[in-house]
């Protein structure tokens, strides 16, 4: 005789919807954050090591790549900031506990509205 397998109680899973994916991303822009930040103190201490070493790595993030990433950190910062938002409204209001779903869209909305004017102008000071 087979055993059937239980189901999952409903609400204990995750299903891939938006406070699973605002999570996950609030982490890894997080993570991102922090290791922009790390590298940013190491390459700001050199100038007291040796300038010209300072202005060498300086030179080097002077490129068309580099500019990109910056888009990345702006990207991840914003998103950062907005989710964070949204995270401290669902912790200490109820209206926004029952909303959270709409909030989060609200958040990705705002964080697109603010990423959009950001990008113009940075790569036209990049390539123009």
């Amino acid at each position: 005789m087979a055993v059937q397998p239980q189901a999952a109680p409903a609400g204990l899973l995750y299903r891939g919807r938006e406070g699973m994916w605002s999570w996950v991303a609030h982490r890894i822009s997080g993570v991102l954050i922090f290791l922009f930040l790390f590298a940013h103190v190491l390459d700001t201490a050199l100038v007291r090591v040796s300038p010209d070493a300072y202005n060498s790595v300086i030179g080097t993030y002077k490129n068309p790549v580099v500019a990109f990433g910056e888009i990345g950190l702006v990207a991840a910062v914003v998103f950062h900031a907005y989710n964070g938002i949204r995270i401290i409204l669902v912790d200490t209001n109820t209206w926004c506990t029952r909303h959270q779903r709409k909030l989060a869209w609200g958040a990705v909305g705002l964080w697109v509205i603010t990423m959009i004017p950001f990008m113009i102008r940075h790569l036209m000071n990049v390539f123009g």
